[in-house]
């Protein structure tokens, strides 16, 4: 049971995987290979593509990596996808895989000068039931850039040209891969505006590339629980700006709490809303849930929180666990007990 608090200055939040999240892994991970009847419901199914197990890289093994102690950093891989267009063509062509390395960006290019720039971020699994390799709803981190690339008036792929860079991407790299159980290969793609321009407005070319690396856990802690610093000066979004989107001029400016917070002992930042300065909103780089009996509630993606892939699939499977699930959370001051998802 989540106890009510009064917020002092400095209020410790204990994160813990309560049992919606115990419950949710063991679900998101299931792939029935004796023959049976999956345990997945259909919508689950035509998420997870399964990867052509095909080695294109022209290297064997992974690198001297100790995969028993893989943390969340960058580890180089082989290649890289790269898909470019103007403004003038109006959308994306054919990309291809490159070898992994810098890129040349004009110094005036629109992503250096006015951080016209989109992200996402998204893993592939070795399967346990054979070759091959899993991921988990690519679509919808498409489908979340092209919402993004929306509000910052760029181009983006097509749903289906993501995807595919994704796979190629992650066949490209298959050494890569950690063996099952032991990590994930993180993707991250990205979209800026590689174009030159001076004045404010869109750049005239765009960029949309992939790169790849081996990682763990996102905490060092794992999957324990961490402690939140709650940051009632420094807000990561407000209404009308653009904290429900991926671009990359919101991380930058939550560095200075995240790392007051970590000179404390904390793991990271809870963030309250910016109007109130009461209700919690997310974390530097996770939607929260708050679990309490039998029901979860999250705050509402009213366009100053990120709208999580792994916050919509969590509340899809609350709810076909029983759950009661609440998505107007705003009306909540921060609560002891807090489930910590990432994005």
């Amino acid at each position: 049971m989540a106890t009510m608090l009064s917020r002092p200055a400095s209020m410790r939040m204990r994160m813990t995987m309560r049992s919606i999240g115990t419950h949710s892994r063991r679900l998101l991970g299931v792939q029935d290979g004796g023959g049976g009847r999956s345990l997945l419901p259909s919508r689950w199914k035509s998420s997870q593509p399964q990867l052509d197990p095909v080695d294109r890289s022209d290297e064997e093994g992974g690198g001297d990596i100790d995969w028993d102690n893989l943390g969340f950093g960058l580890t180089p891989t082989d290649y890289m996808y790269v898909m470019r267009c103007t403004q003038e063509e109006g959308g994306f062509s054919r990309g291809e895989l490159a070898r992994y390395g810098n890129i040349e960006l004009s110094p005036s290019s629109g992503v250096l000068n006015y951080g016209q720039g989109l992200f996402e971020g998204l893993k592939a699994y070795r399967r346990a039931d054979g070759p091959g390799y899993t991921l988990f709803r690519p679509e919808e981190n498409a489908r979340r850039m092209q919402h993004g690339a929306g509000r910052m008036c760029m181009p983006s792929p097509s749903v289906e040209q993501f995807v595919h860079a994704v796979k190629q991407t992650v066949l490209a790299n298959k050494r890569w891969v950690p063996p099952q159980g032991k990590g994930a290969l993180y993707l991250r793609p990205l979209l800026i505006g590689s174009g030159a321009i001076l004045g404010l407005a869109p750049a005239p070319e765009y960029t949309f590339m992939i790169y790849a690396a081996p990682v763990g856990t996102y905490f060092k802690e794992g999957m324990a629980a961490i402690n939140l610093l709650v940051e009632e000066e420094i807000h990561r979004a407000m209404p009308g700006g653009t904290g429900g989107v991926k671009t990359i001029s919101n991380y930058a400016p939550v560095l200075k709490a995240q790392m007051d917070a970590r000179s404390k002992g904390f793991a990271d930042v809870l963030y309250l809303d910016s109007v109130h300065k009461r209700y919690v909103e997310e974390a530097s780089s996770c939607n929260l849930f708050v679990v309490k009996g039998g029901a979860v509630a999250t705050p509402a993606t009213a366009g100053t929180i990120l709208p999580g892939v792994t916050r919509r699939s969590i509340i899809e499977l609350a709810r076909d666990s029983g759950y009661q699930v609440d998505r107007s959370l705003h009306s909540t001051p921060p609560l002891l007990s807090i489930t910590q998802l990432c994005r």
